[in-house]
């Protein structure tokens, strides 16, 4: 606009005054670039332009229902507030129409003839009206709330010339009898007419889109269906659907969502079939909540458990099932509501509240956004240590299947971690059914033990005979035996659980000697100090100085000769194999070599050692004691040649002796 001055006044300005003054232009803009930037570039999604027409329709009935409370002559024929879909493969047009409030020739010119104007948006600014008790109940608010209505920018209308080349739009305002008609081609323009009686609906407003050749698949019945069933499922006005103009309507939605509905109101098999349709499930979910949030933010959340392991939980690209709805419109159906490690639930989360971007395909990232990912994700976790505590078996079910992911959000999300510990589950050396809490580790805590142990390994069974735990079962402690590979890792992070810190039985000193073994004998290091296994140990430190760090007296082995573990310092000995292997690290640490004081075969050592003759027998022992304490460890010899001769001459030795 430019800026106004009488003429009299504009005469006398000087030369001076009129520069000094600055001038106010409005932009000009070429409507029909501005048109086609907006159906190219703002939607990505072809799909979407039914979801925005029907929530048009979905918006104009509820506008009507409100207005109706004070005018109930508007709605006088009692027809009830529904939205219809008509294809027409023979005059290839898309038909949405609905009976909600309709528009007048201004209501046209305003709505459809000026981009990005909100008749919705206009609608709320006139109701500061606070909502009732009755509108913050679990269905979304009071069946006549303004609330409910979906439209923000006033541009979905125009997303229709994606797939038509034409559009028509027939109309009638509620309690009036001229109708309108309204045409364009995108391009630019449009015209406004009187439409007959005939054309025009007795009230509401009627969308005739003329289907593009490259979008004819808009005019097949499974491809309406599956559109609308998947975008605008929930929308509170139920849609039919006509095959062709003369068919018999089909109801497509019902106009309720069942996350909308008080819980009492829903049975537990009503959940389940909707479980198994929103989550492609064919089992009974182990775990639903549901709930509604009020106060600050106001939002719906219904989620799910599976009952068995889908087959993508460990999908690399790790995505979830959130699915996110504002005004029970879809958004999202992979919102990111949820951190990794709970991508097993299925979850869906309506609110009113969310900022979205232009095109309403995209979440804008707000603080609001931000507060209701982090309560879903709290409360979800809730429920678990809920189930947990409340139905053993049912969550020991839910361990079995997602147990390995839940330990993902021990490393991943110490905010949780807590809460997490809670409902960890373990198979232990004591305990091999895998159900053990860490509340019953503590509890059964032996005396001057001030550690929870652990082992990390390929296999439960096997970790569970591994050497390194004969001192822990000789003096009855209960170790951990974690099998899944984010084991490795959590327990570097986790500072401990109920005051004891976590400590891998493989790694450092046991420290095991304040903790008595069951059958009363002294541990093996208290009759170990000799002169002559010292002889041995400096001995095996010499022969294999460039492969382990130390060799040293264990007091964790009782039946095996000896053991490998990792140095006090450093990762444990299975995560530097995994990250070894995955590139992340270049060196990796010599190992400790444990010897058993007492066992037969060092005892044979440490005589040998001793005398001055051939050392060979004990060089060879040496080696083969390291190779069999790798064996045991789960890796792999290093020389098999080496190792096949050394066997070869200790065989032969033995044979000659005899």
């Amino acid at each position: 606009m430019s800026a106004e001055f009488p003429p009299t006044q504009r005469a006398s300005l000087s030369l001076t005054e009129a520069t000094a003054k600055p001038e106010s232009h409005a932009f000009q803009a070429d409507v029909a670039r501005l048109l086609h930037l907006m159906v190219h570039s703002i939607y990505s999604d072809r799909d979407i332009f039914l979801r925005e027409l029907i929530s048009n329709g979905a918006d104009a009935c509820e506008k009507l229902r409100y207005l109706a409370v004070q005018s109930p002559a508007l709605v006088s024929d009692e027809a009830p507030f529904q939205i219809d879909l008509i294809l027409d493969k023979d005059a290839r047009t898309l038909t949405i129409s609905d009976n909600g409030i309709g528009m007048d020739r201004a209501d046209l010119v305003q709505a459809l003839g000026t981009i990005a104007s909100s008749g919705t948006r206009a609608f709320l600014e006139k109701l500061e009206k606070p909502k009732s008790d009755e509108e913050r109940e679990v269905d979304g608010g009071g069946e006549n709330s303004p609330g409910q209505l979906i439209g923000q920018f006033g541009i979905g209308f125009y997303s229709a010339f994606m797939v038509a080349d034409k559009v028509d739009v027939f109309t009638r305002k509620a309690g009036e009898n001229d109708a309108w008609h309204w045409s364009s081609d995108g391009l630019g323009a449009y015209t406004i007419e009187a439409a007959t009686t005939d054309d025009a609906p007795a009230r509401g407003t009627r969308v005739v889109l003329h289907i593009k050749e490259d979008a004819a698949t808009y005019l097949e019945t499974y491809k309406i269906e599956s559109v609308v069933r998947e975008h605008s499922g929930a929308v509170q006005i139920p849609v039919e659907l006509r095959d062709k103009p003369d068919a018999e309507p089909r109801r497509l939605t019902e106009g309720v969502a069942i996350w909308a509905k008080a819980k009492s109101d829903i049975k537990p098999e009503d959940y389940t079939e909707f479980y198994r349709g929103f989550a492609h499930q064919y089992d009974e979910p182990a775990l639903t909540a549901h709930w509604r949030a009020e106060g600050r933010h106001e939002y719906t959340v219904l989620g799910f458990v599976p009952g068995s392991r889908p087959m993508d939980l460990f999908d690399p690209m790790r995505k979830g099932r959130a699915r996110l709805y504002v005004r029970r419109v879809l958004i999202s159906d992979e919102a990111d509501l949820l951190p990794g490690w709970m991508r097993f639930f299925r979850v869906l989360v309506d609110s009113a509240d969310l900022p979205l971007n232009v095109s309403r395909e995209l979440i804008q990232q707000s603080p609001v956004f931000a507060t209701i990912r982090k309560a879903v994700a709290n409360r979800l976790v809730q429920e678990l240590v809920k189930l947990s505590e409340n139905d053993a078996e049912k969550f020991n079910g839910v361990w079995e299947n997602f147990g390995p992911v839940i330990k993902e959000g021990l490393y991943e999300d110490p905010e949780r971690r807590d809460q997490l510990f809670k409902i960890a589950r373990f198979a232990t050396s004591t305990h091999q059914d895998g159900k053990r809490s860490l509340a019953d580790y503590v509890k059964d805590l032996k005396p001057n033990q001030n550690a929870i142990f652990y082992v990390t390994g390929d296999d439960a069974k096997q970790l569970a005979a591994s050497p390194q735990l004969e001192g822990f079962h000789a003096r009855g402690i209960e170790v951990l035996l974690l099998s899944d590979p984010v084991d490795a890792f959590w327990v570097t992070t986790a500072l401990g659980f109920d005051g004891k810190s976590f400590k891998s039985v493989t790694q450092g000193a046991a420290d095991l000697k304040d903790i008595p073994l069951t059958d009363g004998r002294e541990p093996p290091a208290a009759e170990a100090d000799s002169a002559e296994t010292a002889s041995l140990l400096a001995y095996m430190k010499q022969t294999l100085a460039e492969t382990v760090e130390d060799v040293r007296v264990s007091d964790r082995l009782t039946d095996s000769p000896a053991c490998l573990i990792a140095p006090d310092s450093g990762p444990d000995r299975r995560l530097e194999r995994i990250l070894a292997e995955h590139g992340r690290l270049q060196n990796v640490s010599k190992a400790i070599l444990e010897i058993n004081a007492t066992h037969p075969l060092i005892e044979v050592l440490k005589q040998r050692v001793q005398g001055d003759g051939d050392k060979s027998f004990v060089e060879d022992a040496t080696w083969l004691i390291y190779d069999e304490a790798r064996l045991m460890d789960g890796e792999k010899i290093a020389d098999m040649s080496a190792f096949a001769n050394r066997l070869f001459r200790m065989m032969t030795k033995a044979g000659h002796e005899k």
